[in-house]
């Protein structure tokens, strides 16, 4: 079963046709690239896919079944912006998501902050933007879901970041589970995808895996991209 499928999944706001029948699906197992430029409608997949907005038409199953209350338990989701509350600590973020989810792995997490020389003591309205950063994406790598859905995960950070980031990804993310990264950084990002999806004005440009472009097209993911969207 798919982990992630959309089936003509189109999403208007007003005049404004965001997503237009898009549909593909994502296999357990798989870190793919969810790519495109900036106001393509990545943003808006991502969050039907994690039930923060209801499709105009067509649909988009997580698991099986329409994104809820049922989904949530099985999807991991970092924002394009950090949510997290200023007044905590990390230790009491870290609590808080270990009480908040029962797949939060608490030895993973704090692993991670003692590799970051992150204090948990500190709290968050103390910390650098970037280390926010590292600090929400610690929390949602940190949960043995079944999907994780990255907006943006490198996005504003300096290149030292970018690595760790990634690192991150794909060495804490639960196998057998899907990971989905949305990103118009796509160098930054290649090294470490199965497989893409391009989305251009809403709609489904192109799904391959990795080896095919390079192999068929005889072209990086990045060239591919810049032939595609012509940047």
């Amino acid at each position: 079963m798919s982990i992630l499928e959309c089936k003509e999944l189109s999403k208007r706001f007003g005049g404004k046709q965001a997503l237009d029948s898009v549909s593909f699906s994502i296999e357990p197992g798989r870190i793919v690239g969810l790519l495109g430029p900036n106001g393509s409608g990545k943003t808006t997949l991502i969050k039907l896919a994690n039930g923060l907005l209801t499709p105009t038409a067509g649909e988009v199953l997580v698991d099986g079944t329409r994104p809820g209350a049922e989904s949530r338990g099985v999807v991991s989701y970092l924002p394009e912006r950090t949510s997290l509350p200023l007044y905590m600590t990390g230790g009491q973020l870290l609590e808080f998501y270990s009480d908040f989810y029962s797949d939060f792995r608490m030895e993973n997490a704090q692993e991670m902050l003692d590799r970051l020389n992150i204090d948990r003591n500190q709290r968050l309205k103390e910390m650098s933007k970037g280390t926010r950063e590292k600090m929400q994406l610690i929390l949602v790598m940190s949960r043995k879901a079944k999907l994780y859905l990255l907006d943006e995960p490198i996005g504003g950070v300096d290149p030292a970041t970018r690595d760790y980031i990634l690192n991150t990804i794909i060495t804490n993310y639960n196998p057998e589970a899907a990971v989905v990264i949305s990103t118009h950084l796509i160098s930054d990002v290649e090294q470490v995808l199965d497989e893409v999806v391009f989305i251009n004005q809403g709609a489904l440009a192109l799904q391959s895996t990795v080896d095919e472009i390079r192999g068929e097209r005889g072209m990086s993911v990045d060239a591919l991209f810049r032939e595609v969207f012509k940047c």
